[in-house]
């Protein structure tokens, strides 16, 4: 027999389980651990855009200053989602841009999709073009805690959902 307490927060195995479960669902956990993350990198990723462009080519700074613009959208949409699901209220606008548009064609979630790919490839350039080389140390601290928080949360929950399907 289980005794849910709320004020020990004791309760069932199962319902501890579902709390965590909404939880790492929640927008405000997707905000922090995806979302805020993926501007970062889309922020510094148009920030070297700008730096690398104004030795080479103003079209590179332009695509920059696009990037940054792109990034800063996002970070007010997500940290948006966030204060919306903080006052338990659903948010009338998606993650990202991107997101945003796939709403006009009612398939958010795949135009979502596309985003995460996106930034993907941003990774993978800042890296394989050595341009991670040219941040500053401030910007590495935000690239390497930006990694930190998506990769560690990203295998909590793989682990959380793998223990809870085997249990």
């Amino acid at each position: 027999m289980s005794l849910n307490n709320p004020e020990t927060g004791t309760g069932s195995r199962k319902e501890r389980s579902d709390t965590i479960q909404r939880f790492s669902t929640r927008p405000l956990f997707l905000s922090l651990t995806i979302g805020i993350p993926f501007c970062i990198f889309k922020l510094l990723f148009g920030i070297t855009l700008i730096r690398i462009g104004s030795h080479a080519s103003a079209l590179v700074s332009v695509c920059g200053g696009v990037v940054v613009i792109w990034a800063l959208a996002d970070l007010i949409m997500n940290i948006g989602r966030e204060v919306f699901d903080l006052l338990n209220r659903p948010a009338p606008f998606e993650y990202c841009l991107i997101a945003q548009a796939g709403r006009l064609f009612h398939i958010p979630m795949v135009f979502l999709a596309v985003d995460t790919l996106l930034t993907f490839i941003i990774i993978c350039t800042m890296l394989w073009s050595g341009w991670i080389s040219t941040l500053t140390l401030f910007e590495s601290y935000l690239w390497y805690a930006a990694t930190t928080m998506n990769l560690i949360s990203l295998s909590l929950v793989i682990l959380y959902n793998e223990i809870r399907s085997s249990a």
